[in-house]
């Protein structure tokens, strides 16, 4: 079997798809299945080894100006190749990149309008790569790629599937009028897939309906992370100042307001409780910190945000130094690769009773469910693990044993050759 998986960079920050991504190619090369991981817009930015091995398609400065400046898409594609080039892509997303999906509408449009809009010669390109692979199975990372999907059909034959793993969190950012033009489009493409993939049963039905999709039509594979290089374990106790930890993006709808609000409430009955954060903090919710820091103001020295830690060792030393571990995400959750990572290192985890969440939880039983939204709630579940020494110890081990029998590389490579062997 031989996948291709054409995956979108993410600007120059850590994206849990593009890394989900990489972990999957990963998966599939150990178990020595052939696999092209292919990088569209700019280099992923991974903290495992990268597993692209292809040109960068659609490189993200020319499709700007492809959008932006009739002339230049009409240039001849020798004089703006070089803009391409892994290392000027780098240059020019080292700085603060726009990934607001509020300020994007007009690009997202015409990238969704595929053969038709201003990157007709982008998806040519792509296209004839992939067609020339010979791939058994060609997989889009994301919806919004759709617009590459009519020009691959003119030069490949086998099955195309698309993952889907939370497009609707930046098509619900658009603003009018884009975002009623790009949801028509997208729909009317997206359907041409052969098939979607998931994490969750929950977004599998999500899903279909946001984007009318035959529910029929969808296959799931485990969310995953190597375990190899985290090496964390259960803790048999709790240090004079237990550490709540939140690991995520900083952004209103992964909810670190509310967690700050919930160990604000348990400071009257743990003293020494702490608060550590880390996770990408980007321009757009900038304003958003800055208020997540002003209502943490009581908390003093005991709460600290750590940055979005460079390396796979830096991570992993961070999930170690927490002893509970959660996400009070508000929005529709499709994967969670944060709890795997909490799991991995055998920390327990409480999560909002919604979303992709339960089905986490009920994967491997690491972790409880709070009311979502309720801070009573998840104040009173993590009180209850740092208090109750033994609860504590066997949510850890049953996360720390689950993650690496359901959610290991084993298991996506597996499920990956059995789900797929039907179109060999």
């Amino acid at each position: 079997m031989h996948l291709a998986i054409i995956t979108a960079g993410g600007a120059g920050m850590f994206c849990g798809s593009c890394m989900h991504d990489n972990t999957w190619a990963r998966a599939l090369h150990q178990a020595g299945i052939e696999v092209s991981l292919i990088p569209l817009y700019t280099p992923i930015r991974v903290d495992e080894e990268d597993q692209t091995s292809s040109p960068i398609f659609f490189g993200g400065i020319n499709t700007y100006l492809n959008d932006q400046f009739g002339f230049w898409r009409r240039l001849p594609r020798f004089l703006t190749r070089w803009l391409d080039s892994p290392a000027i892509i780098r240059r020019a997303t080292r700085g603060a990149v726009e990934t607001d999906a509020a300020k994007l509408g007009s690009l997202t449009a015409s990238m969704v309008h595929g053969e038709l809009g201003p990157h007709r010669k982008s998806g040519e390109e792509l296209a004839d790569f992939v067609a020339a692979l010979k791939p058994d199975v060609v997989c889009f990372s994301n919806a919004l790629l759709s617009g590459a999907l009519r020009e691959l059909r003119k030069r490949y034959a086998g099955p195309v599937y698309c993952v889907l793993q939370g497009d609707d969190v930046f098509l619900d950012g658009l603003v009018e009028p884009y975002r009623t033009t790009v949801m028509k489009r997208l729909t009317e493409r997206a359907a041409e897939f052969d098939g979607y993939i998931v994490h969750s049963k929950f977004y599998r039905d999500y899903m279909s309906r946001y984007l009318s999709l035959a529910p029929g039509k969808f296959l799931e594979f485990p969310l995953t992370i190597d375990c190899a290089k985290h090496d964390g374990r259960p803790k048999e106790v709790v240090g004079t100042a237990p550490t709540v930890g939140y690991f995520a993006r900083i952004c209103p709808e992964k909810g670190l307001d509310l967690l700050v609000e919930s160990v604000l409430r348990l400071k009257q009955k743990i003293p020494g409780i702490r608060l550590k954060a880390g996770g990408y903090l980007g321009a757009q919710n900038q304003s958003y910190f800055e208020s997540v820091v002003e209502m943490a103001r009581p908390l003093g020295d005991a709460f600290e945000y750590v940055g979005s830690p460079a390396t796979h060792a830096e991570k992993v030393e961070f999930m170690k130094s927490v002893d509970v571990f959660s996400v009070p995400a508000r929005f529709q959750e499709p994967k969670g690769l944060y709890v795997l990572e909490a799991w991995a290192n055998g920390i327990p985890v409480v999560l909002p009773d919604h979303a992709a969440f339960p089905e986490l939880i009920d994967s491997t039983g690491g972790g409880l469910l709070s009311r979502n939204g309720s801070t009573e709630s998840l104040a009173e579940l993590l009180q209850q693990i740092l208090r109750d020494s033994s609860l504590r110890q066997r949510l850890a081990r049953a996360g720390y044993e689950g993650v690496r029998s359901k959610h290991d590389l084993t298991s996506l490579a597996n499920a990956t050759r059995t789900l797929f062997s039907h179109l060999r």
